[in-house]
C-alpha cells in the first residue's frame, strides 16, 4: 500500500524502476523496493519524526546497537528546508526565500501523470520511448531509484540487502570498520 502516491500512481513508479535497474542478472530495483523507498521519501512527513536521517552511529549490521531503525527529530531549520524541497514551497513566504520552488511531489505527480496511465502495461520499447521524452523526470527518479536500490535498508529500499548483494558490498560495517588489506587491497 503506497504512503503517499495514489495507487495509479505506484503501478507507474513501479513500471518506471523496473525500466532504469531491471532485474538482469540481479535483483533489479522493482525487487530492492526502490518505488517503495521513492513513495516513503515523498511522504516523509506523514510519519513522526520524519524518514529524513536514521539514527546512529552503527546500524547492527556488524555490531553495536541498531541505531538506524529510528530517526532524528528535525530542527525548525532542517524541517523548512526538507519540506521545501519535498513539498515545494507552496506559496509559503518562508520557503520562498530563493523564489519559488517546485517540490519532489508535485514533479512526481506530474511526470508520472505524463508518462500516461497504461504505461504500467505498456512493453519495455514503449516505456523506454516515454522514459527518453522525459528527460528530466527520468534523471530525477533514476536518482532516487540508486538511493532505493543502493542505499541504507532503513530508508525502505534494498530490500534484504539485495542492492548491496548485488554489487559484492557489504554495508556499513560500523562498529567494526575496514581493514587496510580490505581498502587497499580489495
Amino acid at each position: 500500500m503506497p504512503i503517499w502516491l495514489t495507487d495509479d500512481e505506484k503501478r507507474n513508479l513501479d513500471a518506471v524502476v523496473d525500466r532504469l535497474i531491471p532485474a538482469d542478472g540481479g535483483p533489479g530495483a522493482l525487487v530492492a523496493g526502490a518505488a517503495e523507498y521513492i513513495d516513503g521519501f515523498l511522504g516523509a512527513f506523514l510519519v513522526d519524526p520524519p524518514r529524513i536521517w536514521a539514527g546512529g552511529p552503527t546500524s547492527g549490521r556488524f555490531g553495536g546497537p541498531a541505531g538506524y531503525l529510528s530517526f532524528h527529530k528535525l530542527s525548525a531549520l532542517d524541517e523548512l528546508s526538507w519540506r521545501t524541497r519535498i513539498e515545494g514551497s507552496l506559496g509559503i513566504p518562508e520557503r520562498e526565500f530563493n523564489g519559488p520552488v517546485v517540490g519532489f511531489q508535485q514533479r512526481y505527480r506530474e511526470g508520472l501523470a505524463a508518462l500516461g496511465d497504461d504505461f504500467s502495461s505498456c512493453d519495455a520499447d514503449e516505456r523506454d520511448s516515454r522514459l527518453r521524452a522525459h528527460p528530466e523526470l527520468t534523471a530525477m527518479v533514476f536518482t532516487h531509484v540508486c538511493e532505493g536500490t543502493y542505499g541504507a535498508p532503513e530508508y525502505g529500499g534494498n530490500r534484504d540487502e539485495c542492492g548491496w548483494k548485488a554489487i559484492d558490498f557489504a554495508g556499513d560495517v560500523q562498529p567494526r570498520g575496514w581493514t587496510d588489506a580490505e581498502v587497499s587491497e580489495p
